[in-house]
């Protein structure tokens, strides 16, 4: 009986091994398997490949990464502007409404923590913040579907 107890008792020590060690690595993997990235030399380049990249955009916009997410509508944006202002159609400050969180779930080496503390503007969904000639722009799925909710007109 004892051999069997230890057995088991072994058995699951290298199973709680395995998921300590494991665990992080699949957490990741799924993560991440429901987000895409892509870098654009041009905004025209992003706009060209990808539909889900803003309109507002500039197409002389350079070294252009994004990161979406393909379970909803969060995206994170970052491109350089030669002008060093927001696009057309952009607008200054939050009328009306507050900053949106940049999404949680998304994470990318190239987008700061803390941008969201500095919003400048929004461009279309998006919250952006504009550093020098960085533009940064993030949108949350969750506000983007309040937002459509709040539009569309209440049926009878």
């Amino acid at each position: 009986m004892s051999k069997v107890a230890l057995g088991v008792a072994g058995t699951g020590m290298a199973v709680a091994v395995a998921a300590v060690i494991i665990g992080p690595r699949v957490s990741e993997w799924y993560d991440g398997r429901h987000q895409e990235h892509a870098s654009y030399a041009t905004g025209s380049e992003a706009k060209a490949d990808r539909r889900s990249i803003p309109t507002w955009l500039p197409d002389n916009a350079s070294s252009v990464h994004y990161l979406m997410s393909t379970t909803g509508d969060d995206r994170l944006l970052r491109a350089t502007l030669p002008e060093g202002r927001l696009p057309a159609g952009c607008t200054t400050g939050l009328p009306g409404k507050g900053a949106h969180p940049v999404p949680e779930s998304l994470k990318a080496g190239w987008f700061p923590e803390g941008v969201a503390t500095k919003v400048s503007g929004t461009c279309g969904h998006y919250n952006v913040t504009l550093t020098g000639n960085q533009l940064y722009a993030w949108q949350d799925g969750a506000a983007v579907q309040a937002a459509l909710r709040a539009e569309r007109p209440a049926k009878h």
